[in-house]
């Protein structure tokens, strides 16, 4: 099944970096106001030191190193997983999950922290963390992978 999870995770991975691109050489993210994609998507350039989300921030010089090896142990993981798998679903949500953890990688080695842009906001609730693609396609393909566990399970019990 590498054979479908590996080019869903090329895809992604190259549109990550692509809109990371975009952001950091294209578009004018100091003016203000800020770019407005929709009424509740602005685009602001945040450089986050941990993952996913913003989460693990510490500061230290080591946590760049760390959340990378961290992440390529995953990735490996997932891949192995990926060759495994049987289920479409399963694979392509894997794919994505490895796509975006690699985007992220690539930030960390290059810049020490992750490029963020994606700012959702609905009226009251501005609350939610800036993010990238990588990180959207880590969030879906591991809501995925609990989607093809609860099928998974009820193919058994058919």
């Amino acid at each position: 099944m590498l054979r479908l999870g590996l080019p869903v995770a090329a895809v992604v991975f190259g549109l990550d970096q692509l809109t990371k691109w975009w952001v950091l050489s294209v578009l004018e993210i100091a003016r203000e106001p800020r770019p407005r994609v929709l009424p509740f998507l602005d685009i602001v350039l945040v450089w986050n030191p941990g993952i996913s989300f913003g989460m693990l921030q510490s500061g230290s010089t080591l946590a760049p190193i760390l959340l990378t090896a961290f992440a390529v142990v995953v990735v490996i993981a997932l891949v192995v997983w990926m060759a495994r798998a049987r289920s479409v679903l399963l694979v392509v949500a894997l794919g994505l999950a490895v796509g975006g953890a690699l985007g992220n990688v690539v930030d960390r080695m290059r810049f020490g922290r992750v490029v963020d842009f994606l700012f959702v906001h609905l009226g009251p609730f501005d609350w939610w963390p800036v993010f990238n693609v990588a990180d959207a396609a880590i969030v879906v393909g591991f809501v995925l992978i609990m989607l093809d566990g609860l099928f998974a399970r009820r193919r058994q019990a058919i």
